[in-house]
C-alpha cells in the first residue's frame, strides 16, 4: 500500500514517526510519503517538507507568511496527484489538513484523520466539513468521542500517543540510568533542577523565556535548565541565557531533564502532557502577539489551555496567561509546587488519574495502525 502522511509540527513529527513504524509491522512492504520531520524521516519515510517550513504561530504570523503557505498547499496538491496514495493520512495541522482533505476527497482520495482538530475549542463549524471530507476520524482525547457524537459523527479513540512514548521512554532510562547519568550534560544534583520548557518556534520562546529567566533569580539553591528547540542556533540561547549564573541548557535531552526536574515551566502545547506524564509538577505559561491573542480570545472556546486540565475538566496546574504571566506570579506558583505539600499531594493524585484515563485505550500507535489497515482492506474489498 501507498500511505501519504501530513504532520505540519514537531509532536505531530513523533506521533507520525511511531504511526509509521505501527503501519510497517502490518503492512512490510509499505510505500510511505511524508510531510514532517527527522522522526518520520527515520522510521523509513520519504521526507518530502520538513515542519519546520511549515510552522506559523498565530493570526497576525500566519498572514504575514501567507504567501509561503498557499505555495505549500498548492505544492502538496501536485505531489499528492504524482504520487497517487492508496490513502492519505492527516496528522492535526487543521488549517493546511482541512483544505487538503478538501480538495483530496473531490479527488477521490482516501482520508483518514489521525489526532483531530481541536474543534472543540474552536471553529466548530468544521466539524461539517470534516463529516464530508474525512472517511474515518481517529481521536486521542477520551472527550473528543463524546464531542463528536453530538455531531452524529462517529470516530474512534485509540488512547493517546504520548503515553507509550513516555512508558517506554522511562523504562529503558530506568534501566540504565546510573551509567547515563555520569555521561549526560545533566551533571547536576538531581532534586534541584528545575526544568524550562518555552516552546520549539523563535517567536514564542522570545515571549516567556525571559520571563522564565527572571524567576531564577529568587531560587538560588536551585539550577534551572532549558530544553533547547531543534534547529535554533545556540547563538540565540546564549545571549538569552547569558546574564543568568544558574541557568544551562540541554539539546534533544528533554525526556532525560524531565527524568530528573522537581518542577517545571511549561509553555502550553503538548509539552504540558508529556511534563505530566512524567510526573513532574508544571505551571503552565502562555504569552503571545498581544493582537493574535486578543483574536484568541474572542473565538476560542475553552475554560484551560493546558491539556492537562483540559482533559481532566479541573484546574490540576497552574495557568498564566498573557498579562498574568509575570515574574512575580511565576515565583509564587513555584515556591507552591517546591514547597506546598498539599499542592503536591494534589498534583499526585490528579497525574495518577489522568494516566489511568489516558491508558483506557492502550497503545495508541498500534491501535491507529490497525484501523487503518483494518479500513484500507475492507475498503478494497
Amino acid at each position: 500500500m501507498k500511505y501519504y502522511i501530513i504532520a505540519g509540527e514537531a509532536s505531530g513529527d513523533l506521533h507520525g514517526s511511531n504511526l509509521i513504524k505501527a503501519l510497517r509491522e502490518k503492512d512490510p512492504h509499505a510505500d510511505i510519503r511524508c510531510w514532517g520531520g527527522d522522526k518520520m524521516e527515520a522510521a523509513a519515510a520519504t521526507l518530502v517538507k520538513h515542519y519546520k517550513d511549515l510552522a506559523f504561530m498565530g493570526f497576525i504570523e500566519v498572514l504575514n507568511n501567507l504567501g509561503t503557505i498557499l505555495r505549500n498547499i498548492r505544492f502538496c496538491k501536485e505531489d499528492i496527484t504524482a504520487y497517487q496514495p492508496d490513502v492519505l493520512i492527516l496528522i492535526d495541522y487543521p488549517g493546511f489538513n482541512l483544505r487538503i482533505a478538501k480538495w483530496a476527497k473531490q479527488q477521490g482520495f482516501k482520508i483518514i484523520y489521525y489526532i483531530s482538530p481541536q474543534v472543540w475549542a474552536w471553529k466548530e463549524n468544521r466539524v461539517k466539513l470534516i463529516k464530508q471530507c474525512v472517511d474515518k476520524m481517529l481521536v486521542i482525547l477520551p472527550f473528543e468521542k463524546a464531542f463528536y457524537q453530538k455531531w452524529n459523527y462517529e470516530v474512534e479513540y485509540v488512547g493517546h500517543p504520548l503515553v507509550e512514548v513516555v512508558e517506554e521512554y522511562m523504562n529503558k532510562e530506568q534501566e540504565r540510568r546510573n551509567s547515563e547519568l555520569q555521561t549526560s550534560n545533566l551533571k547536576l544534583q538531581t532534586s534541584n533542577i528545575i526544568a524550562l520548557l518555552p516552546g520549539s518556534r523563535k517567536q514564542e520562546i522570545l515571549k516567556k523565556l525571559p520571563i522564565m529567566l527572571e524567576v531564577t533569580k529568587r531560587f538560588p539553591e536551585y539550577r534551572f535548565v532549558v530544553a533547547k528547540a531543534p534547529g535554533l542556533d545556540e547563538a540565540f540561547y546564549s545571549t538569552l541565557l547569558a546574564p543568568y549564573g544558574n541557568v544551562s541548557s540541554v539539546k534533544d535531552q528533554t525526556y532525560s531533564l524531565l527524568m530528573q526536574a522537581k518542577a517545571a515551566l511549561v509553555t502550553s502545547g503538548t509539552a504540558t502532557l508529556e511534563t505530566a506524564l512524567f510526573g513532574v509538577p508544571e505551571v503552565i505559561c502562555y504569552k503571545g502577539n498581544a493582537l493574535s491573542y486578543q483574536i484568541a480570545k474572542r473565538l476560542v472556546n475553552i475554560k484551560f489551555i493546558g491539556l492537562v486540565n483540559l482533559i481532566m475538566d479541573k484546574e490540576v496546574m497552574k495557568e498564566l496567561i498573557q498579562d498574568d504571566l509575570t515574574p512575580g506570579n511565576l515565583e509564587k506558583e513555584l515556591d507552591r509546587l517546591l514547597n506546598d505539600p498539599e499542592k503536591q499531594r494534589q498534583v499526585k493524585e490528579d497525574y495518577a488519574a489522568l494516566k489511568t484515563l489516558l491508558s483506557q485505550g492502550g497503545n495508541a500507535s498500534a491501535n491507529a495502525a490497525a484501523s487503518i489497515h483494518t479500513f484500507l482492506h475492507a475498503s478494497a474489498k
